[in-house]
């Protein structure tokens, strides 16, 4: 008798051990769930951003100064906003193309790399205040304008671009042929153009300009009659990351108001202001 009432409790000790193990993860994996993106973040002390770092001026390398830093004007604003936030930042260097499914998986915390701000893009993904604004432009051959004149002409002529950028949406809406590359630098990107490879590149007013200043000798210009789609860049993270948003949107409205975005743009974008709206009359496009 004394045996069987041993074993009895043994077993009660054991579903009651069990069941507080049990009790016990589950209370863990409530409690993770409760847990915000921004937690986590700070739980890690650092915020892992995704960037290119090939696209001058928002994100290159800085190889005038021999160091090889990664910096630019997007690079600058999410360091500094991160230091205001407490926290590290960590730049992953990938193209383009990547980001945003990087963003979604996980992979990554949020992507900086001029990516623009679009309807369909905010049905899928959380965006900080716009940091940046700006419009269309077409690079070309300077002798013969690679035969554009309109957008319309892009029909059958080579864009070049990445393949998931509003840009290439342009391209593909107006009957262009594509030519995709992955995280190239400026100077592939214009010395295709000027040796026929390509036609045209589309992409942003000011990284244009900027990217044709530092290739005076090559048979390429930004067409001076094509000015489309005016936009907005910001910082991209996971539709679900509300406080992240939340906290990003706080220190950037400091640092817009205390001049901090100001004096990067004039840094980067040659005494530029790209953080306000431009007056430029620019074409609407419809997507």
């Amino acid at each position: 008798m004394k045996s069987y009432t041993r074993s009895k409790a043994a077993v009660l000790i054991l579903t009651l051990a069990f069941f507080l193990i049990t009790t016990a993860c589950s209370g863990k994996e409530e409690a993770d769930s409760k847990t915000s993106d921004w937690d986590q973040i700070k739980e890690k002390g650092k915020i892992v951003v995704a960037t290119s770092g090939t696209l001058y001026p928002t994100s290159y390398h800085d190889t005038e100064s021999g160091s090889d830093k990664l910096t630019g004007y997007e690079v600058e604003v999410i360091r500094e906003a991160a230091k205001r936030l407490g926290v590290e930042v960590e730049f992953k260097e990938m193209g383009i193309d990547g980001m945003l499914t990087a963003v979604n998986s996980g992979q990554i915390d949020a992507a900086a790399n001029d990516i623009d701000v679009t309807k369909d893009r905010e049905k899928k993904f959380a965006f900080s205040a716009p940091y940046k604004y700006s419009y269309g432009t077409a690079i070309v051959r300077k002798d013969d304008l690679s035969g554009i004149h309109t957008l319309k002409d892009l029909k059958g002529k080579k864009a070049a671009g990445a393949a998931t950028t509003v840009y290439m949406d342009v391209a593909r809406k107006y009957g262009a042929e594509e030519v995709i590359y992955d995280n190239a630098t400026n100077e592939q990107y214009l010395k295709d153009v000027a040796n026929g490879r390509t036609d045209v590149i589309l992409n942003d007013y000011y990284l244009q300009a900027l990217a044709l200043a530092a290739f005076p000798d090559l048979n390429i210009t930004i067409h001076p009659d094509i000015k489309y789609m005016p936009n907005k860049q910001a910082l991209v993270m996971k539709k679900s990351n509300t406080e992240l948003q939340k906290k990003m949107n706080q220190t950037l409205k400091k640092m817009a108001k205390d001049g901090t975005i100001t004096k990067l743009s004039k840094k980067f974008f040659n005494k530029a202001d790209v953080s306000k709206k431009s007056d430029v009359n620019v074409q609407d496009v419809d997507l």
